[in-house]
């Protein structure tokens, strides 16, 4: 056999969205597609990569120790108390906004900004 007896294929820009399309719908996946269609998979990564669909992309997290996994679920719970505490931290400083707005209408003034600038705050 000569070295360049290797079979090209071409595939139409429909077809290449047609595929992409099923592995959207999560019917297939990437390997039953391949198979189903004698396609190898760095082809159809190739086309996620084109069509900038990066969501299709495997994504793997390995977690090989119950060490690492309550390390995990401590960070999740670490980040759910941080967004709650920065939640609280939003409202009071709208709430203390509010207190000097009303503060700075009743003592007579134009804004906050005049009454901040007479406290010096």
């Amino acid at each position: 056999m000569y070295k360049n007896d290797k079979v090209i294929r071409r595939y139409s820009e429909p077809f290449k969205l047609k595929i992409l399309a099923e592995l959207t719908t999560g019917k297939y996946t990437k390997s039953d597609l391949c198979k189903l269609y004698s396609i190898a998979p760095t082809t159809v990564n190739e086309w996620i990569k084109k069509y900038e669909r990066k969501d299709l992309m495997n994504t793997r997290v390995k977690v090989e120790t119950k060490d690492e996994i309550t390390r995990i679920k401590a960070l999740q719970k670490e980040v759910e108390q941080l967004k709650k505490l920065l939640l609280k931290k939003d409202l009071d400083a709208m709430v203390e906004e509010s207190y000097l707005e009303v503060a700075a209408e009743k003592l007579g003034y134009k804004n906050v900004q005049q009454l901040k600038k007479k406290l010096n705050i």
